[in-house]
């Protein structure tokens, strides 16, 4: 354990530059991938189907009937179903089987699994997903991918290569960015007579209010507003996004604890007034598949998400009624989105590295990219793939005005190694001023353990 706390400073160095080159591939910019990427057909979530596996011959080879476990994606929109259909087609073309699991669907117990399996040094998944943050922490139990992906890493952005590569070694590849939306009705937006999604939290208060009044005359289960407001991750994640669009800071800045400041608090308060009103009570138990189950059946005038939900939207009572636009902010503040995004690597105690090596090449190719574009609304990794019109066309969260909105990251390289303990202390502090407590009589407290948790 000791040798993760050393690892980790250099696992985040890149968090400034994986914000711009997190930007620069969901808007499209040119990068290095341009003669890599697949030829843009017309296709859409529901006929596309998994690429086939290059150099699948070869592969299979080398590596045919050899056993891999995959910890892939969790039950959130199609991520699973997308995952299932990729390992399908790899295990046909090579021939090698691979055990798909699932992990947890809360990202913080995702992280609790991944501790306790390589603190046992055990074999039991060769393939796994690593959030964006957590690379550097578990980097000294990943497998050194620059020694057979170095030509398909200059593929993806420079800023998350960056981020995956601790001393040296690249011990994970980008699988898919993220960063936060705010998703809305259009059609009632028009039948209220609003020509334009919110631009401010003021507006989108009154809005949500207006909209739910009417609403709920035939629906007694609809609500203005919902989000991921349960005591973990994502609520760091909302919350960051809440508090840096209204001039509150994003918890530690320049090293300093700054949560505790009276704009944060407006904030939070601000949420909290929300509660039970224009958002659910439940609201603070949902995480993204309840927000995202409440708006794609209706229930709900906005939505704050990952750019996975747009798939999902696309296939219910809402198509067509929808779409999306950046997070509304306060005053002259910028709109922001938090960085999330997903790695895959391979566990340095597996037992068939080769062939788990073949199954992160073939799932973070620029065609499985593009297939996870389109099927799941994943945010590319490689700008070559954002620039492709089928994936444009059905993706309108990559047009500039919105891919470009201003990234803002979590306190990873102000906590190192105590990320984890730093990132439950501000969501459950943020948790109790959503369940009732005033947010200047929970902050002082959050910043004095915060404080307590940075390093040195």
């Amino acid at each position: 354990m000791v040798k993760r706390r050393a690892l980790l400073g250099a696992g985040i160095i890149g968090a400034v530059a994986l914000v711009a080159s997190l930007s620069i591939a969901a808007a499209g910019s040119a990068g290095t991938a341009g003669t890599a990427s697949p030829t843009a057909v017309a296709v859409s979530a529901q006929n596309i189907k998994p690429p086939a596996v290059a150099n699948a011959a070869a592969i299979k080879k080398k590596f045919g009937g050899r056993s891999i476990t995959f910890l892939g994606d969790g039950p959130v929109g199609k991520s699973h179903t997308r995952d299932v259909n990729l390992v399908k087609k790899f295990s046909q073309d090579t021939g090698i089987k691979v055990k798909l699991v699932p992990h947890p669907v809360n990202s913080s117990a995702s992280y609790s699994q991944l501790a306790r399996t390589f603190s046992a040094n055990s074999s039991a998944f060769d393939v796994v997903m690593v959030d964006v943050i957590y690379t550097g922490a578990f980097a000294p139990y990943l497998y050194n991918l620059g020694r057979v992906l170095r030509k398909e890493a200059k593929l993806h952005s420079k800023g998350i290569i960056l981020n995956d590569t601790v001393r040296g070694k690249l011990v994970a590849m980008p699988w898919f960015g993220d960063f936060g939306i705010l998703y809305y009705r259009t059609d009632l937006l028009k039948k209220y007579g609003y020509s334009a999604p919110p631009k401010t939290w003021a507006q989108l208060g009154a809005m949500a209010q207006k909209i739910q009044d009417g609403e709920r005359a035939n629906n007694d289960n609809f609500y203005g507003f919902v989000y991921q407001g349960n005591a973990y991750e994502g609520l760091t994640c909302d919350a960051l996004e809440w508090l840096a669009s209204s001039g509150g800071g994003q918890f530690i800045d320049g090293g300093k604890v700054t949560i505790n400041n009276p704009r944060a608090a407006a904030m939070l308060n601000l949420q909290r007034s929300w509660v039970g009103k224009i958002t659910p009570r439940g609201v603070t138990t949902y995480e993204e598949g309840e927000a995202e189950k409440a708006f794609t059946a209706g229930n709900a005038a906005f939505m704050r998400n990952w750019p996975y939900a747009y798939a999902i939207g696309q296939e219910g009572p809402i198509k067509g009624k929808f779409d999306v636009t950046t997070l509304p902010r306060t005053g002259a503040n910028a709109p922001v989105g938090t960085v999330g995004g997903w790695q895959l690597a391979v566990s340095s105690f597996s037992k068939q590295p080769g062939a788990a090596v073949e199954l992160v090449r073939y799932l973070t190719s620029p065609a499985v990219e593009r297939y996870n574009a389109i099927f799941n609304s994943n945010v590319p990794t490689i700008p070559a793939v954002a620039k492709l019109a089928a994936v444009r066309k059905v993706n309108p969260w990559l047009k500039p005005e919105i891919a470009g909105v201003k990234r803002v990251t979590r306190p990873s390289r102000y906590l190192g190694t105590k990320y984890n303990q730093g990132s439950t202390i501000i969501y459950q502090g943020v948790s109790q001023i959503l369940n009732g407590q005033d947010a200047n009589n929970v902050l002082p407290g959050v910043a004095q353990r915060l404080q307590r948790a940075l390093p040195g």
